[in-house]
């Protein structure tokens, strides 16, 4: 089932895909985050051929600290596992590294989980710092990519 096509969407298109892929089993308040309201914000959602959202993630502007680069940050990025590897966590990602870079970006980052370290890095992503515990998802580093324009 290949990705068919990604567009900036307003949160409610991505909405039961982060609920039930990254907050599983928690109150549907657990999925809403903070950045969901701002007017600077943006959410991506990746498409299958039946116009299913199949990944996700959420952009929005946040200085890296000890940077002076505009730089926006992601959360929120899952895909359904029923298609998981097939490409739409990417898509969903490229495409928001390109919507970030046409915002002025020039670079990204995100608290990912550990285990998500091949990924990040395939993608040109680099870990920094200590690794570090955010509940309820457990082991995390800080990754950083100057790499927008995909």
């Amino acid at each position: 089932m290949p990705v068919t096509r990604t567009a900036v969407v307003p949160v409610e298109e991505i909405f039961a895909l982060r609920w039930s892929v990254l907050r599983t089993g928690l109150p549907r308040e657990a999925a809403v985050y903070p950045e969901d309201s701002r007017a600077d914000t943006f959410h991506i959602a990746a498409y299958d051929e039946h116009g299913e959202v199949r990944g996700c993630v959420t952009f929005f502007p946040d200085p890296l600290p000890g940077e002076t680069a505009l730089a926006y940050r992601f959360r929120g990025m899952g895909s359904d596992p029923s298609v998981r590897g097939q490409g739409f966590g990417a898509a969903a990602l490229n495409a928001g590294l390109r919507e970030s870079a046409a915002r002025g970006a020039t670079l990204s980052w995100c608290n990912g989980r550990t285990s998500a370290t091949g990924f990040y890095e395939h993608f040109g992503f680099t870990a920094i710092g200590e690794q570090f515990v955010l509940e309820p998802s457990g082991p995390h580093y800080v990754f950083v990519t100057k790499d927008l324009d995909r």
